[in-house]
């Protein structure tokens, strides 16, 4: 008998291929013609010259790597800069910062949980915190999208310790989820809520500040943020913010910070020039915000189906899995870099173009983006 202990492989290939799920790598050049509405850097900073020099200092100073755990020799005092600052930003008591915005929503959700509670969570919630949920021995209620009265009922027939999970801003259709409502809720039910704000910081809230600052929630003793430091900061890395006494228990009992190499002093560099420069110049919150409704109203004006934009987001929908990667492939042929969603990465099972709004497009930009998508769309237009 011959020894093939992959060939399994090989037959899940062929099934993604004859379904046209086959994900492959693009590895992008350093210097590119493409105008990108696919990359999550909505502040336009992970190329600002403040933001690349404070993180070339940073590994000058502080070396390439981290060189361990944070709890043994990866900490440095630009951590717990960062880690001020975070916090006092965005209204929190203290934050965490992980070595991604995954691992961050993975420490939340595993160690404020255990094998007698509950999570619920909203079905549009990222793969992190499906992960998390999965990871965490707790029982997990899957609720409607942006439903709190299905919050209210799953906490009220569970009874004992519980917490709610959603994304702030959903990263599919870029809608944004009822945070007080669901704050009440959870306030009713004396269950913290944990909202993944990865999508909310730098772009809502009152100079970019995110979207718990902006309903008023943020500092709350039952609100715990996560977030991630690659999208509207430009960097790479994530945190968890809170009450300080959760950010202790993290420290004692979060395996993804535990175990895990802290997060390279370049990346905490380049997050904290960004977030500094980001104090300094909060119009840039709005100028995304202004960028993605424009977007949308053209593409709507010009018969295009997409989801009015609550954040940096915009969706628009496409007839099939299918249609929609070749509708992305055509506006890269002609320049345009946009995001493609379908199955199985889109829980209701709509394929979509993900076009994310930036700070520093300009007017002649946002035009020529509009144009593309238009002359390359599969649906009937007008």
């Amino acid at each position: 008998m011959s020894y093939a202990p992959f060939d399994w492989i090989d037959d899940e290939a062929r099934r993604r291929a004859d379904a046209g799920l086959v994900r492959t790598l693009r590895p992008r050049a350093a210097e590119t013609e493409l105008l990108d509405l696919a990359g999550n850097d909505y502040l336009g900073l992970s190329r600002d010259p403040e933001v690349t020099a404070a993180a070339a200092a940073a590994a000058r100073t502080w070396g390439a790597g981290a060189t361990g755990s944070r709890l043994v020799t990866g900490s440095t005092e630009l951590h717990a800069a960062l880690e001020r600052e975070l916090a006092a930003f965005c209204g929190f008591e203290a934050a965490l910062v992980f070595s991604s915005g995954y691992a961050a929503n993975l420490a939340a959700l595993t160690a404020l949980t255990g094998h007698d509670s509950l999570i619920v969570s909203d079905a549009g919630n990222h793969a992190s915190i499906v992960d998390g949920c999965r990871l965490s021995r707790a029982a997990t209620a899957v609720v409607p999208h942006a439903d709190p009265e299905a919050v209210r009922k799953a906490l009220r027939a569970h009874g004992g310790r519980a917490l709610a999970v959603t994304d702030s801003v959903f990263s599919v259709d870029g809608d944004a989820a009822p945070l007080g409502v669901l704050a009440g809720v959870c306030r009713e039910a004396g269950a913290p809520l944990v909202v993944d704000d990865a999508h909310g910081l730098g772009v809502l809230g009152e100079g970019g500040r995110g979207a718990l600052a902006a309903a008023g929630l943020a500092g709350g003793e039952g609100i715990v943020a996560t977030l991630t430091l690659s999208k509207s900061l430009g960097s790479q890395g994530g945190a968890v913010l809170g009450p300080a006494r959760v950010v202790r228990h993290l420290v004692n009992t979060a395996r993804t910070f535990i175990f895990d190499t802290g997060l390279a002093p370049a990346a905490v560099g380049g997050a904290l020039g960004a977030l500094r420069l980001l104090r300094r110049e909060p119009e840039r919150a709005a100028r995304v915000r202004d960028v993605a409704v424009e977007l949308h109203g053209r593409l709507v004006a010009a018969g295009l189906t997409a989801v009015r934009p609550d954040a940096a987001v915009v969706s628009v929908r496409a007839p099939s899995a299918e249609s929609a990667v070749r509708w992305a492939a055509d506006c890269r042929a002609a320049g345009l870099a946009v995001g493609c969603f379908r199955p199985p990465s889109v829980p209701d099972g709509i394929s979509r173009l993900r076009l994310t709004a930036r700070a520093d497009l300009t007017q002649e930009q946002i035009a020529t983006a509009v144009d593309t998508i238009l002359a390359t769309t599969p649906l009937p237009v007008g």
